[in-house]
């Protein structure tokens, strides 16, 4: 097996990284892995280190500092960076939260595809919830038309606008896909090396389907390979789960979502996605009341995302770092 570099990046999460590293303990050894603290300040970083020399994981882990909590891009580049300056230069890398454990055999399944097919630049696992149901991980791009269907969230327009939404059904055998999880997910070093890091301008959010779509539109395919299993311990993180939000959306998830329409499809797109979008979400929360439905999204979604829409907030977005 090719050897693989691993990039975990730790914000107050100490117990789950350790949880994690566990979990890789148990696999072949023919990676390294780096974890990023990003800049916890809850003594997330000595926990860690501890855990490492207690646990004689030094040989195969490295914990460093950020520094700076500058979101998943950030840390993740970190990590990229000092795998790209070793002497033994990873043929893959690996992006695995903190908040997940892989199945047996997890890491291995995505080098073997990576193996398998030349023109396959990114794979991703199937993920898991703690009782092992498959959760949504392989996508396809949003667009001004998956916001149009996001925003009624009507069957009949679903189904018209399949080509460009993602399906509700999980694969059970490897597909191509559009985009993949963020949470375990395998990129060739040719990619990076021809479309460059991940942008630092997301905070969090939408970073992990920008970097597709650039390797996208650079040739390279991207699949998701269910024999790859990682339960992921949804929200444990960032607070967003896939259960009804009782928090408001976070004001990083609405800039992340701004910037990925602007950078990659420009003004008009990324305002027709606002307000195809706003007007879905009107007429679903109408059909809403008049059916009685419980209201399952976060609360004041539609003011947070019409005061964070292009409209309000402007159609200029900053450049992409550290390149």
């Amino acid at each position: 097996m090719v050897f693989t570099g691993i990039s975990i990046v730790n914000y107050k999460t100490s117990e789950l990284t350790i949880k994690c590293l566990s979990a890789l303990a148990r696999e072949e050894k023919i990676f390294k892995v780096i974890v990023v603290d990003n800049d916890s300040q809850d003594g997330s970083f000595e926990k860690i280190l501890d855990a490492v020399f207690l646990e004689g994981w030094n040989n195969w882990v490295t914990v460093r500092q950020s520094g700076h909590n500058g979101g998943f891009s950030y840390g993740n580049n970190i990590a990229i960076r000092e795998f790209l300056m070793n002497k033994q230069v990873p043929e893959y890398f690996y992006l695995l939260n903190p908040d997940t454990v892989i199945h047996e055999g997890a890491v291995s399944h995505l080098v073997s595809f990576l193996e398998g097919l030349s023109a396959v630049g990114i794979v991703g696992s199937r993920i898991e919830d703690e009782n092992g149901q498959a959760l949504h991980s392989a996508f396809k791009f949003q667009t001004c038309l998956s916001e149009l269907d996001r925003g009624f969230s009507l069957g009949i327009l679903t189904k018209l606008l399949r080509r460009w939404v993602s399906d509700e059904e999980i694969p059970k055998t490897a597909v191509k896909t559009d985009w993949v999880s963020g949470a375990s997910i395998m990129i060739r070093r040719e990619v990076f090396e021809q479309v460059g890091l991940l942008d630092e301008a997301y905070f969090m959010y939408y970073e992990e389907t920008d970097f597709c779509l650039q390797a996208n539109r650079a040739g390279w395919e991207c699949w998701y390979v269910p024999a790859s299993r990682v339960v992921h311990l949804v929200g444990q993180s960032s607070g967003i789960t896939n259960e009804k939000m009782t928090k408001k959306m976070p004001a990083y998830w609405f800039d992340s979502r701004r910037r990925y329409f602007l950078k990659n499809f420009g003004q008009i797109h990324a305002c027709c996605a606002d307000l195809f979008w706003l007007i879905g979400f009107i007429s679903w929360k109408l059909r809403n009341l008049v059916q009685r439905k419980e209201d399952k999204n976060p609360p004041n979604l539609f003011k947070d995302m019409l005061l964070n829409s292009v409209f309000f907030r402007g159609g200029k977005i900053k450049p992409i770092k550290n390149q």
